[in-house]
């Protein structure tokens, strides 16, 4: 840990300074929508929202290696793709007649080919590993800056919104007597999810991403009632999570994203003992 600290400190790796504040900004959007994905029972929907990413990033890496759209870079691509999967869902989940566990997995899988063909198809060596399971080590400035513009987006939208999602999380039949456009905020709330899924992706990768976005907000839960202290501790351990994770990792050599999540699900596994023993 002391290593960490001097390293930190070290004017010749910025890029560890980059990973920690990458990691600190985006708990704030983890422990807001997290607690929203766990209070309303969504974490699946989460998942395939999350895997339907790695179709956007692989048309990203196309269109700006092969194409030459310079600007339209994997993170750009990655938004547009949570957004579509998180509306098809959305809309399927409110208006379709077929199964939503169906369409749910069909986006999971189909995005994940759709991503792999477009990598298969752009020239060059490109590792799917750093998008599968994220290099929060590969983080530079312009992507702190973006995730600052997605923090604030997040943020607003909650303040804002807190009521209303309180309540279509909760009882949907009361929002509904209330007059709330139920599905107007179910939407929204996906659609949060969706950004802050994209956030997660550098971090820790598509494939482990659901486990943050989940984790620390099933730890507060298991310790406070109200949904606002649940997203204020959940936000605290996520920052955590990360903080200890990256210490760890640099400490040991192991890969970063693994090694968060891995102490996070120690962390979820005591916090779950420790509540059984307390019951008895």
């Amino acid at each position: 840990m002391i290593d960490f600290v001097q390293a930190l400190f070290n004017p010749d790796l910025p890029f560890l300074r980059y990973a920690l504040f990458a990691g600190l900004l985006s708990s704030l959007a983890f422990g807001l929508v997290g607690s929203f994905v766990v209070a309303k029972r969504i974490s699946y929907i989460a998942g395939a929202i999350s895997h339907s990413v790695l179709g956007g990033i692989g048309l990203g890496l196309y269109l700006s290696l092969v194409v030459g759209w310079s600007w339209f870079q994997p993170l750009l691509g990655a938004m547009l793709a949570a957004l579509l999967a998180a509306l098809i869902i959305g809309w399927v989940s409110l208006r379709g007649s077929e199964r939503e566990d169906t369409i749910i997995g069909a986006i999971w899988a189909v995005g994940m080919a759709v991503g792999l063909i477009f990598i298969a198809k752009t020239p060059g060596y490109i590792d799917p590993m750093s998008y599968l399971f994220g290099n929060i080590l590969l983080i530079s400035r312009a992507d702190l800056w973006l995730i600052v513009l997605l923090d604030a987006v997040i943020i607003a939208v909650v303040l804002l919104f807190f009521d209303k999602l309180l309540a279509i999380c909760f009882d949907e039949e009361y929002a509904r007597l209330r007059g709330i456009n139920v599905e107007f905020y179910y939407l929204m709330l996906l659609f949060l999810t969706a950004l802050t899924v994209v956030l997660m992706v550098r971090i820790v990768g598509i494939v482990m991403v659901i486990a943050l976005l989940t984790l620390p907000a099933g730890i507060a839960g298991i310790f406070v009632q109200r949904l606002r202290q649940m997203m204020i501790l959940a936000t605290l351990l996520c920052s955590f999570f990360v903080t200890v994770g990256l210490a760890l990792s640099y400490s040991l050599d192991w890969p970063t994203g693994p090694t968060i999540i891995i102490f996070a699900g120690i962390v979820y596994l005591a916090a779950l003992a420790g509540q059984k023993l307390i019951r008895k």
